[in-house]
């Protein structure tokens, strides 16, 4: 039974397939013999569901969960408390329940929201959480009903992340940058640019060793390599489209964060650090900049 345990296939079950990180995760494992992938998005299990959240889990009976499930609108949180809450605490609490009975690993992702940011050097996984608004204290209760409900959990927090598809940082600085001739980006926010892509990469990494005997649960910080500032990286982006298309986009101007008000507070800085990851599975940080660069090729390969 061991032997036939290391030798076949690991099954993961992803929760949220068709959001950012989903997606990806989908692609790369459907691409590795090491995995047999189950991806289900929002209308085929959402997550709220406690019954159905049981009954998929019996049926599909995966070596592993990975929840990319969220309400991760943060403006839109702050009006709708209760659904936020309801997706990010409350379910992520059944999800573990039902994993922990069925005796089934849980790797969740989790959020730099749970920090308030005004640590500008950077945050480690045990600095002390002042989760930012509905959304950041949602995410914040999650895992902390994760944490008491099942031992063995991977929490793995990401910043900025990025990617083409969805309503993310990219996408929508590039639909600007085509239709406007002035841009504006705040300046004072800092932080580590993550593409969707590369956090697939680190969580596919993380589940191989888990299934090798890793005995490594617990709290991790994930993000792309190198600090930045969110003009500076719309400067990237602009950068980078523009070997591809002629952008209307003539001028991008510096704004500070006070003069572009939000519903929610966004943190000032994001920086995670990295460290225990790399010391624990071996995993490094990749620039941001070579993934911007790979995924706006793409991108304009399907065009």
């Amino acid at each position: 039974m061991a032997s036939d345990y290391f030798s076949r296939p690991a099954r993961i079950l992803i929760t949220g397939a068709n959001g950012q990180v989903g997606r990806e995760l989908v692609g790369q494992a459907g691409a590795d013999v090491f995995f047999d992938v189950i991806g289900l998005a929002r209308r085929q299990l959402d997550i709220t569901d406690t019954a159905k959240v049981r009954q998929q889990l019996e049926q599909h009976q995966p070596d592993y969960v990975i929840n990319c499930a969220a309400f991760n609108r943060a403006d839109a949180a702050q009006k709708q408390r209760e659904h936020c809450m309801r997706l990010n605490a409350e379910a992520v609490q059944q999800l573990a329940i039902a994993c922990a009975e069925l005796d089934i690993p849980l790797i969740h992702l989790s959020t730099d929201y749970v920090f308030d940011g005004h640590y500008a050097s950077g945050y480690r996984e045990n600095d002390a959480v002042r989760p930012l608004g509905v959304y950041g204290e949602s995410k914040w209760q999650g895992e902390e009903l994760l944490r008491r409900a099942h031992a063995r959990h991977i929490i793995l927090r990401v910043s900025w992340v990025f990617s083409g598809s969805g309503h993310n940082f990219l996408i929508r600085t590039l639909e600007q940058a085509r239709t406007e001739a002035e841009l504006v980006s705040v300046d004072d926010r800092r932080g580590c640019p993550t593409a969707a892509a590369d956090v697939a990469r680190v969580v596919l990494a993380i589940v191989k060793q888990l299934k090798c005997g890793a005995d490594a649960w617990g709290t991790y910080h994930y993000c792309g390599a190198e600090i930045t500032t969110r003009y500076a990286f719309s400067e990237a982006i602009i950068a980078t489209a523009s070997q591809y298309e002629a952008l209307k986009v003539e001028r991008l101007m510096p704004v500070a964060s006070i003069n572009f008000p939000t519903e929610a507070e966004r943190p000032a800085s994001s920086v995670l650090k990295c460290t225990k990851l790399l010391s624990t599975f071996g995993i490094r940080q990749r620039p941001w900049r070579g993934e911007l660069v790979a995924l706006v090729r793409q991108l304009y390969e399907r065009f």
